[in-house]
């Protein structure tokens, strides 16, 4: 398509904005039982399955504060942890409901809830603490 030189493309679009009516959207209502899906372990993964999927979730967070933080841990702790740190790593990025949580555990800005606590978590916080100083300000390559 091209372009008249007296119409721009930011005068077109507002143009274009301005014959679009609020009254043509239909807004449905948030649904009152709205729950989100309980946590459950897949007990059918091996562990090379286990450790790449949990390398994924680690990796595609809600929030990228969590993205750095966790795939940076996951490339660092995920191929020395045995089968039960593996379980409880996967429990603690996957049944929390919401991202800011395990974010304000990890750093320490709340406190974590007893269900929670772990050696994992301990492994994590002290992660987050990063006595180094390492530039932790990308993923880690795959």
């Amino acid at each position: 398509m091209f372009l008249r030189s007296s119409v721009t493309l930011p005068r077109l679009l507002c143009h274009r904005w301005a014959s679009y009516k609020q009254s043509d959207v239909a807004i449905d209502p948030p649904e009152e039982n709205l729950t989100l899906p309980l946590f459950h372990r897949k007990s059918n993964e091996d562990i090379n399955t286990l450790k790449s999927r949990l390398v994924y979730q680690s990796r595609k967070r809600g929030m990228l504060e969590n993205c750095l933080i966790l795939s940076n841990f996951a490339a660092k702790h995920l191929p020395i942890m045995n089968k039960s740190q593996l379980d409880l790593y996967d429990k603690l990025i996957n049944a929390p409901s919401n991202d800011w949580d395990l974010y304000y555990w990890a750093t320490g800005i709340k406190e974590t809830p007893k269900e929670f606590e772990s050696e994992v978590m301990d492994m994590l916080k002290e992660y987050v603490k990063n006595p180094d100083k390492q530039s932790r300000i990308m993923q880690p390559d795959l």
